[in-house]
């Protein structure tokens, strides 16, 4: 695949799943229809993806760990892992969300402003880094070392605050959940 290639599909997989979760918070299309019932399973899901966020934010900070020690290896094997977790976590965001459930911040005050500053920063973020980290792992597995190293400066640091805001918010949010 060349340069050029890989750029349209990155642009295309980044624009595709954008589309759908914006098609998804909008409420246009729901998994379930209004009135049935939701299987309790759904309910784990932002568990769940609290979890695969949290696991992905360890993972990219060992990560970084060796491939300052220079153990390329590691840090692939690290990296691809990272992203399958966050490839898992997409699904089931998305799944969760195509069901319709709706979770409204119940906090007050200054709480209420940092919450929404947390979300508000991770939402973008999220929408940014995909592409980011799609360049990234397409110019080191193709080991454009110089490439990688530009474009990481930017994915890395992104990629790492918004798996750690996702278990900030779910933690915040998560008392307001019903059940």
């Amino acid at each position: 695949m060349n340069d050029k290639l890989a750029f349209r599909l990155v642009t295309a997989v980044s624009i595709v799943v954008f589309l759908v979760i914006v098609i998804l918070q909008s409420r246009i299309i729901t998994v379930f229809p209004v009135g049935s019932e939701i299987p309790s399973w759904v309910f784990f899901l932002p568990k769940l993806n609290a979890m695969i966020n949290g696991t992905c934010s360890v993972l990219l900070l060992i990560s970084l760990y060796q491939i300052k020690r220079r153990n390329i290896q590691a840090h692939k094997i690290l990296n691809i892992t990272t992203f399958i977790l966050s490839s898992l976590f997409l699904v089931s965001y998305i799944i969760f969300h195509a069901t319709g459930i709706r979770t409204s911040y119940g906090g007050e005050g200054a709480i209420k402003a940092f919450y929404y500053f947390i979300l508000i920063t991770h939402i973008i973020l999220a929408a940014v880094v995909l592409p980011l980290v799609l360049l990234s792992f397409y110019s080191g597995l193709r080991m454009n070392v110089a490439r990688h190293r530009k474009l990481v400066r930017w994915s890395y640091p992104i990629w790492l605050y918004v798996t750690i805001t996702g278990v900030i918010v779910y933690i915040m949010i998560s008392p307001y959940y019903a059940l």
